[in-house]
């Protein structure tokens, strides 16, 4: 069944009105017709099934059928600080990351990064990644669209971050995972938590140094070293099983 996205001002008492490019996606690339039945999330976790009345000039007109409260959210909001990784494999870090849950992603221009953005680049880059988030959660039928950041510097992460109940960051020098177990074994369903992750040439020890200094606890993923695209997905796989399982 297809999924959408709307804004609750979209939901009326028995009816939702879908608008912008979906309208185009749904009558012309999807050839929906009367009467065929979509899903749609208002971003709030609720959750509508719906049948589609017929369309307006710029709109979708849905009747509702059932309302019902969307339960494939996380019990905890996770943040993940993802350094800038070069060429594309941002994009896959923000589809993988909205399938397991992600709540928000924070690009972060690190020291190590090679990457380097203006502020037009940048804007493009977020633009892009937004729209990979927003076809993420309908793919993985998320009730909610996780939002990409604007680019941050270290600094402004780590304050962002200061409000956060935790905060880990994967470190080849970190304790083993006897250490790593009890961490993560810690965190309490309903928590807010922060994963920070550098770009290819990892962080530099002042910068988990300041982290650590921040509140940030140091993990480790095991023996093996992890590319960029790999650690945040790993990290935000084992907070899913325990915060789920």
């Amino acid at each position: 069944m297809q999924h959408f996205f709307v804004t609750p001002d979209q939901v009326m008492e028995d009816r939702i009105f879908v608008e912008g490019s979906d309208v185009n996606h749904m009558k012309h690339v999807l050839r929906m017709r009367t009467g065929e039945q979509v899903r749609i999330s208002d971003g709030n976790n609720l959750t509508y099934l719906c049948e589609i009345a017929g369309y307006e000039e710029d709109r979708a007109v849905l009747a509702i059928r059932e309302r019902e409260l969307s339960d494939v959210e996380l019990p905890s909001r996770i943040y993940l600080f993802q350094g800038l990784p070069k060429q594309d494999k941002m994009e896959l870090i923000v589809q993988k990351a909205v399938e397991l849950g992600v709540y928000e992603v924070i690009p972060v221009a690190t020291k190590r990064a090679v990457v380097k953005l203006d502020e037009k680049r940048a804007k493009k880059k977020v633009e892009r990644w937004q729209e990979i988030a927003r076809s993420a959660a309908k793919q993985a039928g998320r009730g909610y669209i996780p939002e990409v950041k604007n680019v941050m510097s270290y600094g402004e992460a780590l304050r962002y971050s200061e409000s956060l109940d935790v905060v880990l960051i994967p470190y080849e020098l970190a304790e083993g995972r006897k250490e790593t177990k009890a961490v993560i074994e810690s965190i309490r369903s309903g928590q807010s938590i922060g994963i920070y992750i550098g770009p290819e040439g990892g962080f530099e020890k002042a910068e988990v140094e300041d982290a650590i200094a921040a509140g940030a606890k140091a993990i480790t993923l095991g023996k093996r070293i992890l590319r960029t695209e790999t650690a945040g997905l790993t990290t935000l796989s084992i907070l899913m099983f325990h915060l789920e399982g």
